[in-house]
């Protein structure tokens, strides 16, 4: 089931995609402007709620109910985002709202008040999320499609880099503790925004033109009403669970439920960030097309039921027997991650209307966006709440969407046969 991700990749994909900073000029430029995002983010994602309590003066609970307002927000930014890249260019309109992405995020400096977080938290995550799935019809437009899932891959191995090296400079503000080091980490994550805008805009020009000006106007909204799209978009939002488990769940349950070490949660986190960046680029081997994204996404599904299990297991054992099997666990995880990723980048291109493909990857992204925000409280109602039991329902959840791609993959090929494309 694993094996694939354990053979070196090929020699020519390992000339053009094997090192942090390739020499593909395209995929150079799409690396160095990841590189900087990602660093921007590593910096802010670790400081931003104590940012707010600590030194904006508001309270935990109004903070967690702001940035949930905010995700609604962003959760609907994806088809509109979408849409203006399909009329006026991936290029401008990326670079647009990447710059806003900064602006918003340098007000968080000036805030004072409730209302004034809550505005600008909104603006963030409309212009943040929205560009998500404009930055993956780009990807669609400048990459090779023979290249476009092992090239998301090498991305996502930069992106876990980058995330790690800012992360490490966030926790030495954590460290100092000071409004004036926060500060500081805001205005970089937001010029690192810039810095990707700038990035963006200079790529070759295929990326900024015009973009299917001629489509039929029943085609440019079809990805909103597509059935057979929607239901793979939300089958891979179900896998794509796993995510906040890992960052959410584990810790709690870790905590709550077993005798580990209380740092274990953060080796845990580590560890997933290391073999994610190893093996992401060969776990795309064989998932370069519908029926190996197919298979790919089905075993993600029995393998996170698989680690499930072993989650389970922890519950009751010494705390060097728990970190052990706690360990196994999230290596299986991993295994799992990185394969729904791999088919998830395939059937989210592959069934896509490509005369619409900025509409269709923001209807995507917005279902893994939509799992983001309702995982949490999954997590807590199931595993940490019930134990054995809850890690059941999540493990036969898992198993559920994973064999459910296949259907509605033929759906979706079948419906797209119909229609003549």
């Amino acid at each position: 089931m694993t094996t694939s991700l354990l053979k070196p990749p090929k020699a020519a994909a390992a000339t053009r995609f094997g090192g942090m900073l390739p020499a593909e000029p395209v995929l150079l430029r799409l690396s160095l402007l990841t590189l900087l995002n990602a660093f921007g983010r590593g910096l802010f994602f670790p400081v931003s709620v104590l940012y707010f309590t600590r030194f904006v003066g508001l309270g935990a609970t109004s903070v967690g109910v702001g940035l949930t307002v905010a995700g609604l927000f962003g959760l609907v930014a994806g088809v509109p985002a979408g849409r203006a890249s399909d009329r006026w260019g991936r290029r401008p309109v990326l670079t647009g709202l990447w710059i806003g992405c900064g602006v918003a995020l340098a007000a968080y400096t000036l805030i004072g008040s409730y209302a004034s977080f809550l505005v600008t938290a909104i603006c963030y995550a409309a212009l943040c999320q929205g560009s998500m799935g404009v930055r993956n019809a780009l990807y669609a437009d400048v990459l090779p499609a023979g290249q476009r899932v092992e090239g998301r891959a090498h991305l996502r191995m930069v992106t876990n880099v980058g995330m790690g090296v800012g992360g490490a400079f966030g926790a030495l503000a954590l460290q100092l503790d000071s409004r004036a080091g926060y500060t500081v980490l805001i205005l970089v994550d937001a010029a690192a925004f810039v810095g990707s805008a700038v990035l963006v805009h200079r790529l070759p020009g295929g990326a900024g033109r015009r973009a299917q000006a001629d489509v039929p106007e029943e085609s440019r909204w079809r990805a909103v009403r597509d059935l057979p799209f929607l239901t793979v978009t939300c089958l891979n939002a179900v896998l794509a669970l796993q995510y906040s488990l890992m960052e959410v769940g584990i810790p709690l349950w870790i905590v709550g439920n077993t005798d580990a070490p209380r740092w274990s949660a953060a080796l845990l986190m580590v560890l997933n960030c290391v073999l994610v960046a190893l093996l992401q680029v060969r776990a795309t081997r064989g998932v370069e097309d519908l029926p190996g994204a197919v298979r790919a996404m089905r075993r993600s599904g029995l393998l996170l039921a698989l680690s499930c299990a072993f989650f389970a297991c922890s519950a009751g054992l010494s705390p060097l027997g728990a970190l052990g099997i706690l360990v196994v666990a999230a290596v299986v995880q991993v295994l799992a991650e990185v394969l729904q990723a791999a088919g998830g980048w395939t059937v989210g291109y592959g069934l896509a209307d490509a005369r619409a493909q900025g509409v269709y990857q923001g209807v995507f992204n917005s279902g893994q966006a939509a799992a983001t925000m309702a995982a949490p409280a999954l997590v807590t109602v199931t595993a940490i709440e019930h134990g054995t039991a809850g890690w059941v329902v999540l493990g036969v959840l898992f198993v559920a969407a994973g064999l459910g791609v296949g259907p509605a993959v033929r759906w979706a090929r079948r419906d797209g046969e119909w229609r003549g494309e």
